[in-house]
């Protein structure tokens, strides 16, 4: 089977894996620099090492490179201590080069308008794949989003079922009113995906997750929202929030948001006051 063949694959099924390659050789060792044995997600493996202890501990490493996103460099000395291991007393050293194999990242922006448009191109510029949904057609087309991967238009209801977000995806809310983003947040939150992100005012958040925990949406499935979306950088344009959105992802992507001045508000909703009136949802707003 051939590795890249099946590096391929894995990232297009939205997987994992850790790729392994003998970057440097001195001396006798079982195996050839350059060699290279993949690791699935599975556990399950492509190519060799040279096997042994060797191997055994390239597959312990690559799930904690799996699982932090981050390359590893391990040494291996063969002749330092002959209970290394059985058969590898080679009397030369190895160093591996372990790095992530991951997913592109995925970008579903729902909603397609002035803010979707310019997040799209930055997100693409970016290494993001993007998909395009919206519930007027004017607005999700290839037409005006020439770079996205796919685009969807009609009811939101029959849009979700088309969606498969996993857990390299991120998702943004801006559609063009309060219903679309109530109606869009329900459904983000119920998926795996890795970033779920809503243009919109603190003051709205706090009604919609009023909302959403009366219909049953746990906390911590609330907790999982950014809003307003983007990190803090005085933004007023489509296209300034779009950088500002864009920025906030990234970091979230590269494990870097505890340091990004994050727009993020995290209402605590059990502890607010309840109305004795149930928050009304306007459509009219545009976010756009």
């Amino acid at each position: 089977m051939d590795i890249y063949a099946e590096i391929l694959r894995l990232r297009k099924e939205g997987r994992r894996g850790a790729l392994a390659t003998i970057i440097q050789v001195q001396g006798s060792i079982p195996s050839y620099e350059s060699s290279k044995i993949l690791i699935r997600d599975d556990g399950s493996i492509v190519g060799t090492v040279g096997g042994g202890c060797v191997e055994a501990e390239v597959w312990a490493i690559a799930q904690d490179v799996m699982r932090e996103e981050k390359p590893r460099r391990i040494h291996f000395n063969l002749n330092n201590n002959p209970e290394y291991d059985e058969g590898l007393v080679c009397g030369g050293s190895l160093d591996v080069f372990i790095e992530p194999v991951l997913a592109t990242p995925t970008l579903y922006l729902l909603g397609g308008g002035h803010v979707s448009l310019y997040v799209s191109k930055v997100a693409e510029m970016a290494g993001f794949d993007t998909i395009v949904a919206d519930d007027r057609e004017a607005f999700a087309n290839k037409q005006r989003f020439p770079g996205t991967v796919e685009v969807y238009s009609g009811a939101w209801e029959t849009i979700f079922p088309r969606l498969r977000p996993n857990e390299f995806s991120y998702l943004l809310i801006a559609t063009r009113g309060h219903k679309g983003d109530l109606e869009c947040l329900r459904w983000a939150v119920s998926t795996p995906a890795r970033y779920v992100g809503m243009i919109g005012s603190r003051r709205k958040l706090i009604e919609f997750f009023k909302l959403l925990e009366a219909d049953g949406v746990s906390a911590e499935n609330l907790e999982r929202v950014h809003s307003p979306a983007g990190v803090e950088i005085g933004a007023l344009t489509p296209e300034e929030i779009a950088v500002s959105v864009a920025a906030e992802m990234i970091a979230f992507r590269r494990g870097a948001l505890s340091s990004a001045p994050s727009l993020a508000y995290h209402p605590k909703v059990r502890q607010t006051e309840s109305r004795s009136e149930t928050p009304k949802v306007c459509a009219s707003a545009d976010n756009n």
